[in-house]
């Protein structure tokens, strides 16, 4: 296998550029002596998930790793950590080595590289109930042996690395005082090595301490075969307490939301988890899936529909990223292509305020619902659609919420400041490229509201139609939401297929940017 010797110090040079490189400093200093050194603790722990998820990514990750830091160039190194393997995150997986798939296998490493869907659906048709959930679960990857396919845990596939993180997780919570985070910590722990991570999920959702964590195998857009396996990520922060209070009013409402939604009664959930908890941090370190290529600004976890029922999810912001993101990339967006009117009117508190309604939007919708007598949810129904069609429902869902907090008198957020700065983060998304779920989410977002004339062209620039955003984002919102509640994979595909495209004078607008960065490049001083 060979390494591209290709014109390093242009082309690598040009596909770094496009991240903005951000230091992020948090102070520690009110923390108390014991829980810096089980911060400490836990980055090393954060720093083993690194390495699984590198096999994760694909089975050869970790020996063309080793042979980059032997062989390769700084530039090439450099940017394989980012996006944590030899694809670019920012190109539709494309390869930028040599002698690897020319683009990330849509299974990862989940499943043999040869894998159809069609293979794997007559293969589960023929297992027992609990082994089909298995095999269809976010705790397991499948491999191919002698005597056919075969369902593998975690605890099993990455056994050596996963008992070192046991280990420093209880290493952790013995320097811990705080009994929520000594109980989820030791209760992962334990998952690690059982792979059932329920009581370890629950245990996360009471987590209430100024070390805000969040550990293990959470996200499933990694796999884009069929969206059912979990990455593993880390996420370690020192929470805002200031912050956090504010933003903990939207939990008390979240019932209300759901009362309100353009759904049919009997789509509704009747019984929202009241007590789902919000957090705003200062992102201390991330690994994993929690630091590859485009950086989160925040997360709504967990995906398992029984915790979500039982509990609801926990909402995460990232401060001190979403700050970043604003003023590396959102605000020269809005200079560009936005009206001169338009770009004085966005706002950080804007753009706050809808990653935080999109993140508690995750929670609300169809989640556990009935397809021909079948119970099943949305993610098994929609399958590798899911994650874009979700993504639309939570980006249009925070705009719904905000609106309707503003009429209850809950907010007094300036409409016109967010569906400009909404527009301008509009861009900022789409350059993620559509072979992902957010690009594809904003460019049907997009184009829904642009062809309703809430978003609109003008010879100076891109601007909003204030007056037609409430409409637009109602009738989007009912699209979806009826989409994910009665499991219609084909309303799914020919949704995405019409809308979540870059119709031309989308790209021509994109194509300005090319000096802007797209994201950030996040450098930790832990």
């Amino acid at each position: 296998m060979g390494l591209r010797k290709i014109n390093v110090t242009e082309q690598l040079q040009d596909l770094q550029n496009r991240y903005a490189p951000v230091e992020l400093h948090v102070d520690t200093s009110s923390l108390p002596a014991l829980e810096v050194h089980a911060l400490h603790k836990l980055v090393e722990a954060a720093r083993v998930l690194d390495e699984i998820f590198l096999h994760q990514v694909w089975a050869g990750n970790a020996a063309l790793r080793d042979r980059l830091e032997r062989e390769g160039t700084p530039e090439q190194l450099r940017y394989f950590r980012l996006n944590q393997g030899p694809w670019s995150t920012l190109d539709n997986h494309a390869a930028f080595l040599d002698g690897v798939p020319a683009r990330k296998p849509a299974g990862a490493a989940y499943y043999p590289e040869d894998l159809t869907q069609e293979e794997f659906q007559t293969w589960v048709e023929t297992l027992a109930p609990q082994e089909r959930t298995a095999a269809e679960g976010f705790f397991t990857v499948i491999r191919r042996t002698a005597s056919g396919l075969q369902c593998v845990p975690y605890s099993d596939a990455y056994a050596e690395p996963l008992a070192r993180c046991a280990l420093l997780l209880r290493e952790a919570a013995a320097l811990t005082e705080n009994e929520s985070l000594w109980k989820f910590l030791t209760a992962r722990a334990d998952a690690f090595e059982s792979n059932d991570y329920y009581a370890s999920d629950v245990a996360w959702m009471d987590v209430d301490a100024t070390l805000d964590i969040t550990f293990g195998p959470y996200e499933t857009y990694l796999d884009e075969l069929f969206g059912y396996k979990a990455a593993f990520e880390a996420y370690i922060g020192i929470r805002d307490e200031g912050e956090s209070a504010k933003v903990r009013f939207f939990g008390d409402h979240m019932q209300e939301v759901e009362d309100n939604l353009p759904l049919d009664a009997p789509y509704r959930n009747p019984k929202v988890a009241a007590q789902s908890p919000i957090s705003v941090m200062n992102l201390v370190f991330s690994a994993g899936d929690g630091h590859q290529g485009v950086m989160a600004a925040a997360f709504n976890l967990p995906n398992d529909e029984r915790v979500i029922t039982e509990k609801g999810s926990k909402r995460v912001m990232m401060k001190n990223v979403q700050e970043a993101k604003f003023a590396s990339v959102l605000a020269p967006i809005a200079s560009v292509l936005l009206t001169e009117r338009a770009a004085r009117k966005i706002r950080f508190d804007s753009f706050f305020t809808h990653i935080l309604a999109h993140e508690m939007s995750h929670g609300i919708g169809p989640h556990q619902i009935s397809v021909e007598g079948r119970a099943t949810t949305p993610r098994q129904e929609l399958k590798d659609l899911y994650s874009a069609v979700e993504e639309a429902k939570a980006d249009i869902l925070g705009l719904f919420m905000i609106q309707l907090f503003n009429d209850r008198g809950y907010l007094a957020q300036n409409e016109e400041e967010l569906y400009c700065t909404y527009l301008a983060s509009s861009f900022r998304t789409l350059r993620f490229g559509l072979n992902e779920a957010h690009g594809q989410g904003m460019a049907l977002q997009f184009n829904w509201l642009w062809d309703r004339g809430a978003i609109v062209l003008t010879p100076q620039g891109w601007d909003i139609e204030a007056g037609k955003f409430r409409d637009a984002v109602s009738s989007l919102a009912r699209e979806v939401l009826v989409t994910e509640a009665t499991g219609d994979a084909g309303r799914a595909r020919e949704l995405l297929d019409t809308m979540a495209v870059l119709r031309p004078e989308v790209a021509a607008s994109l194509a300005k940017l090319t000096a802007i960065p797209v994201d950030i490049e996040v450098r930790f001083t832990v």
